[in-house]
């Protein structure tokens, strides 16, 4: 199941869901314990986070033995490129119009 646009907009809104979600695309597969060690907020507090970010679609858990592991899904960003990707000419075309409106306040 793929999430809507405005739910992946929603959870990654958060900075701190951001962040999280970050470390887990660059770092990799990473426990609750050792998000929680980089976060600087209590553990609870990431996992109502990170359950945010798996109700996006954004990480999949992995539970072995009593430690939940946490993976990012960055194909579940998606929707999100092909929504930029929409707006691309959209902000191109003001980005023109900003550029001619310089040049003519340069004349």
């Amino acid at each position: 199941m793929t999430a809507s646009p405005d739910l992946l907009f929603r959870a990654l809104a958060d900075p701190t869901r951001r962040a999280l979600f970050e470390r887990l695309c660059l770092d990799g597969e990473q426990t609750v314990g050792t998000l929680t060690a980089g976060a600087g907020i209590s553990q609870p507090a990431v996992s109502k986070h990170l359950g945010v970010l798996r109700q996006a679609g954004l990480v999949v858990d992995r539970h072995e033995g009593r430690q939940t592991h946490y993976r990012a899904q960055q194909r579940a960003l998606a929707p999100l490129v092909d929504w930029t990707g929409r707006m691309a000419p959209f902000w191109e075309a003001r980005f023109d119009d900003l550029e001619d409106f310089l040049k003519r306040m340069d004349q």
